[in-house]
């Protein structure tokens, strides 16, 4: 079996461009296993998505709906509270102001989508801690507690 050299992060070699080991992937390319996501992170691409990007997903199961709500209360309620009122801990105590009531934004399952993605104002990205499918999942979710 071969074992490639491991190199240092930081490391300069010759054969690599401008001397340096660690190298940006090439332009347009993405990692394995993952899908690109054609909407930019700027006002217009949640614009965008909220008018146009619709969930690859069925209507979730009452066990996938399960799952979603499990997703959602380790890493929303903490902000969003268990109802979506904008309510959780860290709002209550004000560490972060203006966390929205979904009953009062006009949203989709595509504008939560992109905000999961990229997230917004003080929220960040989710995109590390969901997979694809778990931030759809989620966004059905979410959809669910605005129209309670």
């Amino acid at each position: 079996m071969y074992e490639s050299v491991a190199y240092e992060t930081n490391a300069e070699s010759s054969a690599f461009k401008g001397g340096k080991v660690a190298q940006l992937p090439p332009a347009g390319t993405i990692k394995r296993g993952f899908v690109a996501y054609g909407y930019p992170n700027t006002t217009e691409g949640y614009e965008a998505a909220k008018a146009g990007l619709v969930s690859p997903l069925a209507p979730l199961s009452e066990k996938e709906m399960e799952t979603a709500k499990g997703l959602y209360e380790i890493y929303c309620a903490i902000c969003h509270g268990n109802a979506g009122d904008g309510q959780g801990h860290l709002s209550k105590q004000g560490k972060f102001l203006g966390v929205p009531n979904y009953k009062d934004r006009v949203i989709n399952e595509g504008s939560i989508f992109h905000v999961e993605t990229y997230g917004l104002n003080a929220m960040g990205s989710h995109a590390n801690q969901l997979s694809t499918k778990e931030r759809w999942m989620v966004a059905q979710y979410v959809m669910k507690l605005k129209n309670q």
